[in-house]
């Protein structure tokens, strides 16, 4: 097995350099479900190791509770709003606490597709053709000019929440309030027929690294929140069969698109490969990515020859600061 890799100030090896820790899980968003069965998972492979770890819900606790109970560092289990947004990061900056993954300004970007996508657009880098809509006419003009099928998925959710693939103009209806339930952006998306592939990233700045691709093969190309988290049929292939070069190709894009947004720690880009020309191209990046039986950085990871329990304290031992001080 590999040595991990660590990215931080802190001794892997001695967990109590690591300090008392809070696994903050479960949170406000609508990922709240798997955000808890995330933070779980780490709270169960942090306490495995030694270290001094506790479970930490924001929807339960005053986050100041963290600074007068003196907790040193904050693993991020919680995904989508006020988790992963850079709400939380905002408010451990202020309090001084180190965190794992991402900054305040990277989590607000990467969560908003929309904003995701013109910086990826404006760096040459390559992502569906998209439309914003405020209405189901709008929707459907979309529709017209993004072809079908197409995609209509709120603009800051994850985990295939109010996501719809659309067929045809009668679905945009049901489509646009699904998606508009869930946020008042609606973000319409060229559909690409193809390969779905998953490739995390670990690491900040020049030091980032891919770690392997995994290939994602879903029944009826349907890899929707119920496939992703509680069932068992959904084939990941890790190694993922594709040609190494164009393996190679899609980690470099995905390392570009990372250092791009101003990612650092950990974090994981969803890429779909056109099953005609080869093209990747780059849908979103998911900066508090699931660490569930079912998550994919961890499964990665572990083809990388990295276990789930040395993930989890290569991650926490990456914990910083956007402006890094002495905690008080």
């Amino acid at each position: 097995m590999k040595t991990p890799h660590l990215t931080g100030n802190a001794n892997a090896s001695s967990p109590g350099a690591l300090g008392k820790v809070a696994v903050l899980m479960g949170g406000l968003s609508a990922e709240r479900e798997i955000s808890i069965l995330s933070g779980t998972g780490v709270l169960r492979a942090l306490q495995s190791r030694g270290v001094n770890a506790h479970g930490f819900d924001p929807a339960q606790r005053d986050l100041g509770e963290l600074k007068r109970e003196g907790f040193e560092r904050c693993f991020i289990a919680l995904h989508g709003r006020y988790g992963e947004d850079g709400t939380v990061q905002g408010a451990l900056e202020l309090l001084a606490i180190p965190y794992t993954g991402s900054g305040v300004l990277a989590s607000a970007l990467a969560i908003d597709k929309v904003m995701t996508k013109q910086i990826l657009q404006a760096e040459g880098l390559p992502t569906p053709a998209w439309r914003i809509v405020d209405s189901v006419a709008a929707t459907c003009d979309a529709l017209a000019a993004l072809g079908q099928p197409m995609i209509v998925k709120p603009a800051r959710e994850g985990s295939s929440i109010g996501l719809t693939k659309v067929t045809q103009a009668s679905q945009c209806a049901a489509a646009f309030a699904a998606a508009a339930r869930e946020d008042d952006r609606v973000l319409c998306e060229q559909f690409i027929s193809g390969e779905e592939v998953t490739v995390p990233v670990l690491g900040s700045g020049q030091r980032a690294r891919a770690l392997p691709v995994i290939r994602i093969v879903a029944p009826d190309g349907n890899y929707d929140y119920q496939n992703k988290y509680f069932t068992d049929d959904v084939q990941y292939l890790v190694p993922s069969g594709l040609p190494a070069m164009e393996e190679q190709h899609i980690q470099n894009l995905v390392l570009k698109a990372y250092q791009v947004l101003g990612c650092r720690g950990w974090a994981r880009a969803d890429v779909m490969v056109d099953a005609r020309t080869r093209q990747p191209w780059l849908l979103e990046i998911n900066t508090a990515p699931g660490m569930t039986s079912h998550s994919l950085v961890p499964m990665s990871a572990l083809a990388d020859g990295i276990s789930y329990e040395d993930l989890c304290i290569e991650l926490l031992a990456s914990a910083t600061l956007d402006y890094a001080r002495e905690s008080r």
